[in-house]
C-alpha cells in the first residue's frame, strides 16, 4: 500500500464522485442538531440505517431536547427502543438525556474528548457526533469506512488492522468540510458491500453478527419487553409472560441486574430507575 498524495487524491475523487451520484438522504442529515445527531449514533450501532430511520423520526419528534427525555419513564423509552434490539442503547441514551440536562444546560458537547465521558460513547461515537453534529475533523472508523479503505487500499492483503487504516484516514480528512466527506466515505463503503464481497471481512475485527432467533439477545430483549409493557412481575409471571423456560429466564434476568437494566426487590422484577 502506497500513501502518496496521488492514491489519496484518487481515492477521494471516487469518494466523492460515489456520493454526488448516489449519496444517501437520510433524515439525521437534513437535520443535524447535535441531540438528533447523538440518537441517531446510537440508535445506527449494529442496525441497519432503513430499520432506525422511523425509530429516529418518532424519538426527536416525541423528545426533541434532552430534557424532555429526561422527564419521560424509562419504560416510555424502552417502549418506544422496542424492535431496534441491544436495549443497552436506550438505556444509555436516556443517561446521556440526564447528564445532558443536568450538567451541561441541555447541550451535546462539541468535541470527541467532552463527548467520552457520556454513557455508552466510546471512541468512534464520540468522533461521529462531533463531526456529524459540528463538523468537527475527528478521525474515526465504523464498518463502512473500513470496507471503502481496505477496497482502495488493501486490496491483495488479508487481517488488515485499524493501525493500518488510521493513517490513510488522517491523510484522506477533508478538513474544510469532514462532516460531508464521512457522509460520503460511509456511503460509498455500504455500497460497496452491495455490489461486490464485503471488504470488510479483511479486516483483522470482522466478526460475523450472531443469529438472533433463539439467542440470549432474544431472550433478554423478551424479558426487558415485558416489563417495560406490562410492568413488574415476579419470576413466575414472567415465565408465563415470555414463555421462557425458568433456568433461561433466571440468566437473563441476572444479566440485565448486572447492567443495571433491571432491578429486583422481594422477588419482584422491574425495569431499574436507579
Amino acid at each position: 500500500m502506497n500513501l502518496d498524495r496521488r492514491n489519496i487524491e484518487t481515492f477521494s475523487d471516487a469518494v466523492y464522485a460515489h456520493y454526488g451520484a448516489a449519496g444517501r438522504v437520510l433524515p439525521w442529515r437534513e437535520n443535524t442538531d447535535p441531540w438528533g445527531v447523538l440518537i441517531s449514533e446510537f440508535m445506527l450501532q449494529q442496525t441497519q440505517t432503513e430499520r432506525v430511520i422511523p425509530y429516529w423520526k418518532r424519538w426527536t419528534t416525541q423528545w426533541p431536547r434532552p430534557e424532555a427525555l429526561h422527564k419521560a419513564s424509562l419504560e416510555e423509552a424502552l417502549r418506544e427502543w422496542s424492535g431496534l434490539g441491544y436495549n443497552r442503547r436506550c438505556r444509555y441514551v436516556k443517561d446521556c438525556a440526564r447528564i445532558l440536562t443536568e450538567k451541561h444546560d441541555g447541550k451535546v458537547p462539541k468535541t470527541p474528548e467532552k463527548l467520552l465521558p457520556l454513557p455508552g460513547i466510546g471512541a468512534y461515537t464520540a468522533g461521529a457526533i462531533a463531526c456529524f453534529a459540528y463538523n468537527y475533523p475527528s478521525i474515526f472508523i465504523e464498518t463502512n469506512i473500513r470496507s471503502a479503505v481496505i477496497h482502495f487500499f488493501f486490496a491483495d492483503k488479508e487481517t488488515v488492522k485499524d493501525a493500518e487504516i488510521f493513517p490513510i484516514l488522517e491523510a484522506a480528512l477533508d478538513r474544510e468540510n469532514p462532516r460531508k466527506w464521512y457522509w460520503a466515505l460511509m456511503d460509498y463503503g455500504a455500497a460497496l458491500k452491495k455490489t461486490i464481497v464485503n471488504p470488510n471481512r479483511k479486516s483483522a475485527n470482522y466478526t460475523k453478527q450472531s443469529r438472533f432467533e433463539g439467542s440470549f439477545r432474544q431472550r433478554r430483549g423478551m424479558v426487558i419487553r415485558s416489563l417495560a409493557y406490562q410492568g413488574p412481575a415476579p419470576m413466575e409471571e414472567l415465565c408465563n409472560r415470555t414463555g421462557l423456560e425458568s433456568e433461561d429466564l433466571y440468566k437473563a434476568l441476572q444479566s440485565l441486574k448486572k447492567e443495571f437494566m433491571v432491578a429486583e426487590e422481594d422477588g419482584i422484577y422491574k425495569i431499574n430507575h436507579r
